[in-house]
């Protein structure tokens, strides 16, 4: 009778076991694919300046800054950008602009920022004579 229940405990740990792991990996899938669906890319579009600059399309995966200085992620050479003009950053899912200290300022659809400014799809940000339009894809 013994070895009866001992069977049935081994099994019923058994069985315990496998649906602890099949919650696990059902949770651990259930992040990744949210995940992803949150992550989507933000993206900058240079839709008016220089010559060189229009049509540039980057890619937001980290802080991107411009200026005018040669180590800017997007070098806008005008006499109004300065060296180190703003910076975009993410935020978890968000995109954040914030001006460092120009002395013409950064533009976000016509109005100038004093602090950082969390970004919408299709905001016009505008650095010297160049205008930039935020997407997400």
């Amino acid at each position: 009778m013994i070895d009866l229940v001992l069977f049935a405990g081994r099994i019923l740990l058994v069985v315990v076991l496998y649906l602890f792991l099949y919650a696990a990996m059902r949770t651990g899938i259930g992040l990744v694919r949210g995940q992803r669906r949150d992550a989507a890319i933000w993206s900058v579009d240079v839709e008016k300046g220089s010559r060189q600059l229009r049509g540039l399309h980057v890619d937001i995966l980290g802080p991107v800054v411009i200026g005018r200085a040669p180590s800017s992620d997007i070098v806008i050479d005008e006499p109004f950008v300065s060296a180190t003009h703003a910076r975009f950053t993410l935020q978890g899912p968000a995109l954040v602009l914030e001006d460092l200290g120009s002395t013409n300022g950064t533009l976000v659809n016509g109005h100038g920022i004093t602090q950082p400014v969390t970004l919408r799809e299709g905001d016009e940000v505008q650095v010297g004579d160049t205008i930039m339009r935020v997407s997400r894809r």
